[in-house]
């Protein structure tokens, strides 16, 4: 009996590029979004992700590519023929209609009958926690409680996808993490795809089943949040994704699984083997994530890789105590410590050892501008 065959994504782009003049503002973009996926769009200011959102939504042309929803090919279609609905920074609510009338609004252009409206509205209120508020209007409400207005009136239309740009940069940091729950909630229950951009790498963490890493208009890599944090397929994802040490490193033979490298100071070490490979003598990055670190007075035994550096700086930061450290190189490193378990010897000016296991290591190629 053969497999059935696997679902048609929601949203695929095939080569999809965006240039104004000479500059590409996105350059062959390529992958899809499932049906029912939370994907987020990550990466820093002008990278291109909200130029690529926009794409989708159709408020922007594309240059050259292909771009499907829902396996029709819709470049050149206007946004009011496409199967999303797009939330922005402001959430541009009409400040003289209710809850409910804000809601309402596209239901009743798309001339559904009383019922049909009123039940719709009713149902998408539920699910956006908000019953209670359907008589007020935006004014009267909390940022957070106008942001679920926003998305009730985006998914009361039950769109293929949901478009997200940036909606909760406006909130204050504590309603700003309550809110990506509540988001991530709101997508489990209505089960559409929601395509969200943020250049907030926690946030992307927190709530996305894949994310998708630009930088200057080019994917860097496309994951789930795992892959991303765990095996970063560049040095610019592995700084962009958590606090990344990454230590210029040469290559050495590779035998067993493990490639020799030579470490700042002349330190020998190794590292798993990289994929493809890095052929003796080659310059590296090795990345070694600052919870993989231990940090001591006393040189490690031998079966850990370990470097000599100098503590530079001692910052309180609540539950952990970051610490700053200079490898032989003139390389800044980080390492978090526990608040309690600080050790004496850990101060600034100190000269100490700083070491992890071979495994915790992860090589990249050096950056390309």
């Amino acid at each position: 009996m053969s497999a059935a065959p696997a679902e048609r994504p929601v949203i695929r782009l095939e080569r999809v590029s965006k240039r104004y003049g000479s500059f590409a503002a996105v350059e062959e973009a390529s992958f899809e979004i499932r049906r029912g996926e939370f994907f987020s769009l990550l990466g820093p200011s002008g990278c291109g992700k909200t130029t690529l959102l926009r794409m989708i939504a159709g408020f922007e042309d594309v240059t050259s590519g292909v771009l499907r929803l829902d396996g029709a090919d819709v470049v050149g279609v206007p946004p009011y023929r496409r199967s999303v609905n797009t939330v922005f920074q402001n959430y541009a609510l009409f400040p003289h209609l209710s809850v409910f009338e804000n809601v309402a609004f596209g239901p009743r252009i798309r001339s559904l009958g009383r019922g049909e409206v009123e039940r719709r509205v009713r149902d998408m209120l539920g699910i956006v926690h908000l019953s209670e508020f359907a008589d007020r209007r935006p004014s009267q409400l909390s940022g957070g409680q106008r942001q679920r207005v926003a998305l009730a009136r985006a998914l009361v239309n039950q769109p293929s996808a949901l478009l997200l740009d940036e909606p909760l940069s406006a909130l204050d940091v504590e309603l700003r993490r309550r809110m990506q729950l509540e988001l991530k909630r709101i997508q489990r229950e209505v089960g559409i795809s929601f395509v969200f951009v943020t250049h907030d790498q926690e946030e992307a963490l927190t709530m996305s089943d894949r994310i998708a890493v630009m930088r200057a208009g080019r994917l860097e890599q496309v994951g789930t949040p795992e892959e991303i944090y765990d095996a970063p397929a560049t040095a610019f994802v592995a700084r962009f994704i958590g606090s990344a040490n990454l230590i210029p490193v040469v290559a050495g033979p590779s035998t067993g699984g493990r490639t020799a490298l030579t470490l700042p100071g002349e330190r020998r070490g190794e590292a798993p083997a990289a994929g493809r490979g890095f052929a003796p003598g080659t310059a590296a990055l090795l990345l070694v994530r600052p919870e993989d670190l231990e940090l001591g007075a006393s040189e490690p035994p031998p079966a850990r890789v370990a470097i000599p550096v100098t503590c530079t700086d001692l910052v309180f930061q609540g539950p952990v105590v970051r610490c700053a450290l200079q490898d032989a190189a003139g390389d800044e490193l980080v390492v978090y410590l526990e608040e309690h378990e600080q050790k004496p010897e850990v101060r600034p000016g100190a000269s100490l050892w700083l070491s992890w296991e071979p495994r915790a290591g992860r090589l990249l190629e050096p950056d390309v501008a």
